[in-house]
This record gives structure tokens, sequence and C-alpha cells, in this order.
């Protein structure tokens, strides 16, 4: 925890470094044009923002002194107070003793601030006081002779004190400081991050070409290897940022959306210290919004509902993360109504995303993930936020983009949770290398559940296709040479004579299968030969072979040779729209 106070600190510092140089600069620019409204204005923001912060904080000497500075901009924006030279000089003296205040957050030495702070506030005060009669001028000699006929004489003296006091602060010395934090572009880091990434590569091809030099040539390379492996884990740790930077922002959305259902919703979060690259989070900051907006409309129900049910009148959306393995778990769940399975499956069969004889069939993990069709909804009526069946299907692309999965699991009456499943960083993927038709390509590890290796008397026929068992699970198993060819051959193939090739087989031959698994669907697909486990590195396609639906992107092998990433969500989705259509018989072994 303790690490964490001093990461915070550390921003903390980065931020009110600048806002010092900012106000510095501002005002500055104001004394050479007093009448800028838009100086004004920017002026009193700054010190708004950076009050609000030192008090987050516990910095309560920046926090004061901040907050006279707002209070003063504010009085100069409304017209009570006229900026000139002698208040110049008095405010530009508070800033230089703001910005040792904020110093002396490193070298913990002890400001005294009272004084200035004393003086601005006496100027404020007195402009307050003269508002309804006339405009406060400082250094006028007008305004100081009327001020002492409309006050008592005790009030005099004590102003008087108060401005002795003020003018008792030691001035420091100007210094300029710099922050131990430096503010990056993110495109920055993607070029850093793009050029460690040619740097593994190239690394992979040296120890590839040496690998039969001996053992004294692979203690030479040891060093490399280690060196460019910490660069790149230091690279894509920078990049992490804390979920906790998006889940606070939905604070505001539940209220919003709670507030046009009329529903009383509370969110609550776990988990925000959890790290995840940026550019994930940014991928799927539109994705929570569209789930946490079907929490509220679908999930939570009305006050006086709730109550009926011996439920709280408060409804709970829980956003919540951790970190499993090379993974993020961001898990969304809600105390409302669950998911009503029965009208799931009546409306998908009235839109005809299924018939109802597969309907009966469906499991409820399976029918849950209807709700991310297109065009599916279980509302009646179209709402604001809800019924007219967008969104949660952008959901699922945006998330197979990036090689992430969901799930969902509900109980009826109880509540639902979404987990979704996203890659901790977009730049490495663990991948494992198979070869097909002497040429190796890389499938990601995310969507791979298991490799084994079968005889032919393991596996049977069943509907046309052929089914494996493995660990007491059924699965469909394809050959991934034929899911190739037939994109290609649009004609299609002769189921006949590829089972007569299943049956020419000899009954000890041993097929190697990588077992892949994505939104409840498992697929086994036959390889000619399983490779090795491997970071790499991919980068997306370019054009004109932007467009291949079953490539996701390449990466360079050690070899030097082009390695093609499988896009196993868009294999899994023309398999299975072909079982739809009844044509999987034709993906048989050959």
């Amino acid at each position: 925890m303790k690490d964490k106070e001093e990461e915070y600190k550390e921003i903390f510092l980065a931020e009110a470094l600048d806002n010092y140089e900012e106000i510095n600069r501002l005002l500055t620019n104001l004394e050479k044009t007093p009448g800028d409204k838009n100086i004004v204005h920017a002026l009193f923001r700054i010190t708004h923002t950076l009050k609000g912060n030192a008090a987050g904080m516990g910095f309560n000497g920046i926090a004061e002194l901040a907050h006279v500075l707002e209070d003063l901009f504010g009085e100069v924006r409304d017209g009570r107070i006229s900026l000139e030279a002698e208040l110049f000089s008095s405010v530009f003296k508070a800033i230089d003793v703001l910005g040792n205040l904020i110093n002396a957050i490193k070298d913990k030495s002890e400001v005294k601030y009272k004084g200035i702070k004393t003086k601005l506030e006496v100027v404020i005060k007195r402009a307050k006081e003269e508002s309804k009669s006339k405009q406060y001028i400082v250094g006028s000699a007008t305004a100081k002779l009327e001020n002492t006929v409309l006050r008592t004489e005790q009030s005099v003296d004590d102003m008087t004190q108060q401005f002795e006091d003020a003018e008792s602060v030691i001035e420091a010395e100007n210094k300029i400081s710099f922050s131990d934090l430096v503010q990056v572009p993110v495109r920055k880091l993607d070029n850093l991050l793009n050029l460690v990434g040619e740097l593994i590569i190239e690394k992979d091809r040296i120890l590839a070409s040496q690998a039969g030099t001996g053992l004294h040539a692979s203690n030479e390379y040891a060093r490399l290897s280690r060196i460019s492996s910490d660069l790149q884990y230091s690279v894509m740790d920078v990049r992490l940022v804390q979920v906790g930077f998006l889940f606070n922002k939905f604070h505001r959305v539940v209220r919003d959306i709670a507030s046009l259902e009329r529903k009383n919703v509370v969110l609550k979060l776990e988990g925000a210290d959890t790290e995840i690259d940026r550019n994930v989070l940014q991928v799927i900051s539109d994705s929570l919004i569209h789930i946490i907006r079907n929490c509220v409309g679908h999930g939570i129900e009305e006050p006086d509902v709730r109550s009926k049910s011996g439920k709280p009148k408060d409804g709970v959306v829980t956003l919540s993360a951790r970190n499993e393995t090379d993974a993020v778990l961001i898990e969304i769940s809600d105390d409302g109504k669950g998911l009503n399975y029965d009208r799931i499956k009546n409306k998908a069969v009235a839109k005809k995303l299924i018939t109802g004889e597969e309907a009966e069939k469906l499991s409820k993990d399976d029918l849950s993930m209807l709700i991310f069709e297109p065009g599916f909804s279980t509302m009646d009526e179209v709402t604001a936020i809800s019924g007219r069946g967008v969104g949660m299907d952008v959901v699922k692309r945006t998330l197979d983009s990036i090689g992430g999965t969901i799930r969902v699991a509900s109980v009826e009456g109880k509540g639902t949770v979404i987990q979704l499943t996203l890659p901790s960083s977009m730049a490495v993927k663990s991948s494992l290398l198979f070869e097909l038709n002497k040429e190796v390509y890389a499938i990601p590890l995310a969507y791979t559940e298991s490799v084994i290796s079968l005889y032919k008397t393991d596996i049977h026929k069943a509907g046309g296709g052929l089914v494996a068992t493995h660990l007491g699970k059924n699965f469909a198993v394809v050959s991934l040479r034929d899911v190739f060819e037939q994109q290609i051959e649009k004609s299609g193939y002769n189921s006949n004579v590829l089972q007569c090739a299943f049956d020419k087989m000899h009954p000890e031959q041993k097929l190697e299968i990588v077992v892949v698994c994505f939104n409840n669907r498992t697929v086994g697909f036959v390889v000619d030969k399983l490779l090795q486990q491997k970071e790499i590195v991919e980068k997306p396609l370019m054009r004109p072979v932007d467009k291949i639906k079953f490539i996701s992107g390449v990466t360079i092998l050690g070899s030097g040779n082009v390695c093609l990433v499988l896009n196993v969500p868009q294999i899994l989705h023309f398999i299975f729209s072909l079982t739809a259509s009844g044509r999987l018989k034709n993906f048989t072994l050959n």
C-alpha cells in the first residue's frame, strides 16, 4: 500500500508542477493584457483543480493557498476586483509561495504561507464588502481613504496588523524545479514497443543461426537474450495502467442511466488497482458502457418490484477486475432479475436465429450467448437505453478483435455475471506454433484448451463429421487443411471421398490435435506437426491482404520466415455456419 501512496504522490507532484508553471505563464500574460477574460477563467479553473487534488492528497497548505487564489480570480472574473500593479506583485508572491509548498513535498521542508494567504483574504473580503457601492481597486489612494471612513478604528487596526504579518513572510529565492515524472505520448510508446519487437525478432534470428555451433555460442548469447527480454517487459510495463482509471468514470454513467430509468442503483468497484495495457483498456471502454447500461436497463428492477421480492430498494452493480496468468478478468455483475432463458429462447426462434428443435437442445450457456447476436433483444418496447438490439453484438466483435472472450452466468431472480477475459497486452502473445502443409502457423494460447495426440480408433463418425472425447468432453474434430481449402474452393468437397480417406487410415496412425475453445464452442484442429510454445510479437496485416478473415496478423520467426497467426473466432464462426447449413460433413480427414 505504501508503494501505491508514493506512486500517487509522484503523480500529484507532476501535475501540481505543471499547474504551477501554467499559472505563472497565464499570470504573466494577464499582466500584459489585464482585460483578457479567457486567461482569468483559465486561472480560476487551474487553481480550483489544484485545490481539489491537494485536498484529496492531504496537502493542506497547498489546498488552502490554492483556495484563496481561486477565490481571488473568481472576484476578478466577476468584476469586483481589478488587477493592478500592486495586487499583481502580491499574487506573484503568492504563486512563488505556492511553488515552494509544492517543492516541499519532496524535501519535506517547512514553508510559511499564512502571511500572504491572509493578505489576499483581506483583499477579497474588502472587495466583497464594497461590491454594492463601488469596485475595489488595489493601490488606489481614494479607495483606501473611503475604506478608512467606512470602517471602525478597530477594524483598521486589525487589518493593519494582518498586512504586517503578511509582509513578515521571508521570500524564497526563485528556483526552477523538475518533476520526477515525464509525460510521454502513447504513440511514442507504441513506436518504442514496435522497435523492441523488431529487436526480439532479430535476437531470435541470431540465436537460431547459432543453434548448431555448440554450447560456447549459446552462453555468448545468453546475456543478449536476457537483456532483450528484460527490455521488452520493461516497455510493456510502462504501458500498463490501473483499471481504476476507467472504473471510476462509471459512477456518473450508472447515476445517469439509473436516473433515466427511475431506478436506485449503487456501483461497487473491486480490484481497481489491477493493471492492464492502456490500449486494451481504451478498446473495451465503450463495451463496458454497453454492458453496464444493460445491467441497469435489463437487470435491475424498479424499487417497488425489488421491495415486493424481498430485495433492498437499491440495486447493486459490481465492477471488478483481477489478474489471472497472462490475462485480466473483468466481471460485471448485478443483483437484478437475471436472464429469462425461456424468453430468450422464444425471441431467438421468433427472429429465426435458431429453430425450435435446436432451441430445446441448447444449454443455458449457449442460450446466454444469443444476447450477443445482432438485432437480438428481449425487450418488447424500445426505451432510451435498451430494446434496439444493438450494442451487445458490438461488444462481442470488439472482444474478438483483441483476442478476448466473454461468458455469461445467470440465476433467474438472483442476478447476472458477465465475465470478460482480456489479454494483459496487445503487443506480445503467448502462442503455439504448428506446421501445416510445410508452413508454420501460430495459434494464440488464449484460445488453446489443450494439445493432444489421438489414434484413429479414438475418433468416431457422427452426423457426417468426426467426434472425439477428451477429459470427458466431446468435441468436433476437423482438418484445418480442409478449412483453408474450403474457404478457397467455393464448390465444396465430395464427402464420400473424404470419408474413404479416413477409413483408409491405419488404426495405429496418430493424429496431432489442437483443441481450441471460444464462446463455449470447442473444436479440435488436426495439424501436421506440433512445434513449440512461443511468445510472439504480432503485427497486423496490411493492404491488400488485410481482409483475410482466417488470419489475424503475422510475425517473424527466428529462421526469418513469416508466420501467420490464426484468427480463431473467425475460423470457428465459419465452421459453425457450415454446421447450421448441414455441410460440416465436408470437414473430415484426408
